[in-house]
């Protein structure tokens, strides 16, 4: 049967049939509101007709489910944080109207305790002539202040460098620091954070070039213990008290290190309490084992020396009238002996 006796028979078919079929209101743009065909139309006209209207339907209503979906999405997250923002605003105004960063937390009352965590970005160089070592840490204390307790849906706020000079931090200084750095690029590397306990997190990345008292009595074989000192500049154990956590320390990956000479073989953390006439302050120290390599000493200074002993002893093997001999080989051992200091 071909294609224009198919939509003749079509257009036999009841007026009423196809306004049943096509009188959905997302087919307005086909049929029209219960309209009904021309009975003049073509059987060729009407068979493109059937097919093309519903594609074109299909296609309109996935377009308009994806621009609902995507409206909505918008509108839920454009919304949300608005709140928060605004929350937090609030928060901050309330607990810095009257807060004084001059005075401890508890002041009177009772001792500030400074929970410390240090993780060990890097190590190195030792300077055996300066007596000295680099170390890159992230410096991170953790205290509680009553004063900034708050009352909100929000359990931390993540606050930036801005807020750090507005409330009280701890006075800490390294005491074996020679130099010491902090990073500033891009923005200042330090980060705050407040739960609405009123407990406090301050972190800050620091570089510190740290005095280490080398023993060299066993070279090469010798081994050194490089501590990293700090404690509270002006408060006594009666207003600070630091304290270790039980995994406060971490080392990141030691193949980036620059040790060159030695390798890490631990680290110890202690506490101790050091009398002064000031009065008596709580000292934390990290002391890092190192344990010097012998085979780059063994390749460049011991094997050298003991073959130029040996070749030295040739000399014993050759004739007294042999005046060439005897000159050549005192002049390959002064030479070797020069290149072997240089």
């Amino acid at each position: 049967m071909g294609a224009e006796q198919f939509g003749e028979q079509l257009l036999q078919l009841p007026t009423g049939f196809w306004s049943r079929v096509y009188t959905d209101k997302k087919q307005k743009h086909c049929t029209g509101e219960g309209a009904a065909f021309p009975r003049q139309m073509s059987g060729k006209v009407l068979l493109m007709y059937l097919t093309i209207c519903p594609v074109l339907q299909i296609r309109s209503e996935s377009t308009e489910e994806y621009d609902y979906d995507y409206l909505s999405v918008n509108k839920t997250w454009v919304l949300t944080p608005k709140a928060q923002e605004t929350d937090a605003t609030q928060i901050l105004n309330s607990l810095l109207k009257n807060y004084d960063n001059k005075l401890r937390p508890d002041i009177g009352i009772k001792p500030t305790f400074i929970d410390v965590d240090i993780y060990v970005n890097s190590i190195g160089p030792v300077s055996v002539i300066q007596m000295e070592y680099t170390i890159d840490i992230f410096f991170a204390q953790t205290w509680y202040d009553r004063r900034l307790r708050f009352n909100s849906t929000l359990k931390a706020l993540t606050l930036n460098t801005n807020m750090v000079s507005r409330i009280w931090i701890p006075d800490t200084f390294f005491r074996n620091s020679k130099r010491a750095d902090s990073h500033w690029i891009t923005t200042p590397n330090q980060l705050l954070r407040i739960w609405n306990d009123g407990k406090v997190l301050y972190t800050l990345r620091l570089t510190i070039e740290a005095e280490c008292l080398l023993q060299l009595q066993n070279f090469p074989m010798d081994t050194h213990s490089c501590p990293l000192v700090f404690s509270s500049y002006g408060y006594p154990r009666e207003e600070i008290i630091y304290r270790w956590r039980r995994y406060s320390i971490e080392v990141s990956d030691q193949r980036t290190w620059r040790l060159y000479q030695f390798d890490f073989t631990g680290l110890r953390n202690t506490s101790e309490v050091l009398r002064t006439g000031a009065g008596e302050y709580m000292v934390m120290t990290v002391s890092f084992d190192l344990s010097r390599r012998m085979g780059y000493f063994a390749i460049q200074t011991y094997i050298p020396c003991i073959l130029t002993v040996v070749l030295s002893w040739v000399s014993f093997w050759i004739k007294r009238d042999s005046t060439p001999a005897r000159t050549s080989l005192g002049v390959l051992l002064r030479q070797t002996n020069e290149s072997r200091c240089t």
